[in-house]
C-alpha cells in the first residue's frame, strides 16, 4: 500500500503505456483558469509535466511581452544575443527572461531549440503517419491525429501541448482590435496559417538537421506539414483530451491485466 504511482508505472511496459495515456485524461489540467496557487496533481498518473525549461520560459516571455509585436517570429533577431541565451540555458543556468530581452531574440531561440532537438518534437518515426492525415477531413482527420498524439512519449506530448497552447494564444492576437477609448490596438499578423508555415518544418522533420537531403522537401510534404500543424493548433484542446469511452477501455484492460494497479488508481482518485 505504500507503493508510489511512479513505481507502479514501472511494473511492466504495457501498464506504463496505458498509464501514460491516462495522464492525458483529466480536463482540469487543460483549464488555464483553474485556481491559482493550488498545486494539485490532478491526473490519475501524477507525473509532473515534462516541458523543457527553455520552452516554457520562452513561451511565457512572449505571452507576457510579445503578443502584440507585429511580425513576431518573422522579424530578424540578434544572432549574438540568441547564442548567448542558448549557451546560458545549455549550461543549466537559471536564465531569467524579462522585459529587457528582445521578444524577437526569444522567439528565435524557441525556433532554434525546436529545430535542433536530437529527435524532433513529433518523432521522425511518426512523420509519415502524421502527414498522411493531411489527406483526411473532418472528424476522421481529428480522430486519427488524436490517436497519433497518444503515441508520443510523455515529454514530447507535454511539450507539444505547451507549444500548441502558446501558438493558439499568439494567433488569437493576430488581428487588430479597438481599445475602450476607440484607439486601434495593432495585431501581430501571425495567423494560424502563418504560424504553421513557420513552425511546421521545425516540429515535423523527416531527417535530422545537417543530414543529407535534410533541407530538401517536396511541395506536397511542405503543404501537408502546414495543414497538419494548423489542425493541431486549432483543435489542440480536444485532441489532447481522452474521451470517456477510450478511458473506459483502458481501465477495463488494466482491470484484466493488473487489477491491483487499477484498484490503487481508483481508490486514489
Amino acid at each position: 500500500g505504500a507503493m508510489s504511482v511512479d513505481s507502479i508505472t514501472d511494473l511492466s511496459d504495457n501498464t506504463s503505456k496505458l498509464l501514460e495515456a491516462l495522464q492525458l485524461s483529466h480536463p482540469h489540467e487543460l483549464d488555464a483558469r483553474r485556481s491559482l496557487g493550488k498545486k494539485q496533481m490532478l491526473s490519475l498518473n501524477p507525473i509532473t509535466w515534462q516541458v523543457p525549461r527553455i520552452v516554457d520560459r520562452c513561451c511565457k516571455h512572449i505571452e507576457t511581452h510579445g503578443l502584440r509585436t507585429v511580425g513576431i517570429f518573422r522579424v530578424g533577431s540578434s544572432k549574438k544575443r540568441v547564442q548567448q541565451l542558448r549557451e546560458e540555458f545549455d549550461q543549466g543556468l537559471d536564465v531569467f527572461l524579462d522585459e529587457h530581452q528582445s521578444v524577437h531574440d526569444v522567439a528565435a531561440l524557441l525556433k532554434e531549440f525546436l529545430r535542433d532537438m536530437p529527435d524532433s518534437l513529433i518523432p521522425r518515426e511518426l512523420y509519415a503517419a502524421f502527414l498522411s492525415t493531411a489527406s483526411m477531413e473532418g472528424p476522421a482527420q481529428l480522430a486519427a491525429l488524436q490517436l497519433l498524439l497518444f503515441l508520443l512519449p510523455p515529454c514530447h506530448s507535454d511539450t507539444l501541448h505547451r507549444l500548441l497552447r502558446f501558438l493558439s494564444e499568439v494567433a488569437r492576437h493576430a488581428k487588430s482590435s479597438w481599445g475602450p477609448d476607440g484607439q486601434e490596438i495593432p495585431g501581430n499578423k501571425m495567423t494560424v496559417s502563418n504560424l504553421a508555415t513557420i513552425f511546421g518544418p521545425n516540429i515535423l522533420q523527416k531527417e535530422k538537421p545537417g543530414e543529407k537531403d535534410a533541407g530538401a522537401m517536396n511541395f506536397e510534404d511542405s503543404a501537408a506539414i502546414i495543414l497538419v500543424l494548423q489542425r493541431l493548433i486549432e483543435h489542440y484542446q480536444t485532441l489532447f483530451m481522452v474521451s470517456p469511452e477510450t478511458q473506459h477501455d483502458i481501465l477495463r484492460r488494466l482491470f484484466q491485466t493488473d487489477p491491483d494497479v487499477i484498484d490503487y488508481l481508483l481508490r486514489r482518485k
